[in-house]
């Protein structure tokens, strides 16, 4: 392999045309190298529209190109297990994006795959983590300036009522809480370093499209909490605040942060309030340049996928503890 990692991508998924391959074109340590599409034409324009050289017709052709290392996956949520399994038998690493799969048994199977091929990296695509105001996050608390960790409180929500999109269609794990839900758990769950002990969620559920379309939740780590709520049918908003016990970490923007703009926190220390400000970029590409650097150095991985069984067994829990009305124990 050369210097840079040659990446293929799978389906021409806007998540992947709008935001993450133009953001991965930035980083020096790779390029994109091809696209597909199971409709030729669609792969063609997306090729010409982002200077990418190869577009194919199927997503099979593309896991046969001997000079693809590395595959990017943003299909849809059901489609993640499979194809992730199929482009490690075809010898590529795997950047597959969130939820890894429709459960912790589907999840399984990936990671059982990734265990049989461990010359290869693979990993679940939490992008928000590796913005400079997350890595903050974790080293205010490190540090001891917010004191020990209490509660966090996080809000998450857009609005989308529209039949055929796959984020409202129950069979391909459409729903808040598999796309935007995840998020709080991951955060949570990365600022506690540990696994909650028991969850406690309530659940509105879509009557046209059956997916849960509004979750509150409680997540108890036994140190300390985590609360948040989540919808796909809300006024857009998104926020975290992580309470310690002497200090205050308030994100403005946790998980679309802009690209055209600084990324604005505020650390509370006592009754001082100092506003932080993060330089321009894009956590796309810091991902997509840190998931090539292990490949190019054969290091791990900065997630492990044992990170994605865990998120998926809370997602599992609160499912559970809404349907239960009552608290689910997790450990």
């Amino acid at each position: 392999m050369s210097n840079r990692v040659r990446w293929g991508i799978l389906s021409t998924a806007k998540i992947g045309t709008v935001q993450v391959i133009p953001a991965m074109q930035q980083a020096e340590n790779l390029e994109i190298a091809a696209i597909c599409s199971r409709n030729l034409d669609n792969a063609k324009s997306a090729a010409e529209s982002l200077g990418i050289v190869k577009a194919y017709g199927s997503y099979e052709e593309l896991l046969a190109d001997p000079d693809i290392d590395a595959v990017y996956n943003p299909l849809p949520n059901h489609m993640h297990v499979d194809w992730s399994i199929a482009a490690l038998k075809a010898g590529k690493h795997v950047l597959c994006e969130k939820p890894l799969g429709l459960s912790v048994t589907d999840a399984q199977r990936l990671v059982d795959a990734a265990r049989a091929h461990p010359q290869l990296k693979v990993m679940e695509a939490f992008m928000y983590r590796h913005h400079p105001q997350w890595q903050k996050a974790k080293e205010v608390l490190s540090s001891g300036v917010l004191g020990e960790l209490k509660t966090i409180d996080c809000s998450f929500s857009y609005f989308n009522r529209n039949a055929g999109d796959i984020r409202n269609q129950k069979a391909m794990g459409g729903g808040a809480l598999m796309d935007i839900g995840c998020y709080p758990i991951s955060l949570s769950r990365f600022l506690f370093d540990s696994e909650p002990e028991r969850v406690m969620g309530t659940i509105d559920f879509d009557p046209e499209f059956q997916t849960d379309r509004l979750a509150s939740v409680i997540l108890d780590f036994g140190t300390g909490t985590s609360t948040f709520s989540c919808s796909t049918q809300m006024v857009p908003y998104q926020r975290v605040n992580v309470f310690g016990s002497e200090g205050r970490y308030e994100i403005e923007i946790p998980f679309n942060a802009p690209i055209d703009r600084p990324c604005i926190a505020w650390l509370q220390q006592g009754k001082e309030v100092e506003q932080l400000e993060f330089p321009i970029c894009n956590q796309y590409a810091i991902q997509g340049r840190l998931f090539s650097e292990a490949i190019l150095n054969d290091t791990p991985v900065p997630t492990p996928l044992s990170d994605a069984i865990g998120n998926m067994r809370v997602i599992e829990a609160i499912f559970e503890s809404a349907e239960k009305n009552d608290w689910v124990k997790l450990r």
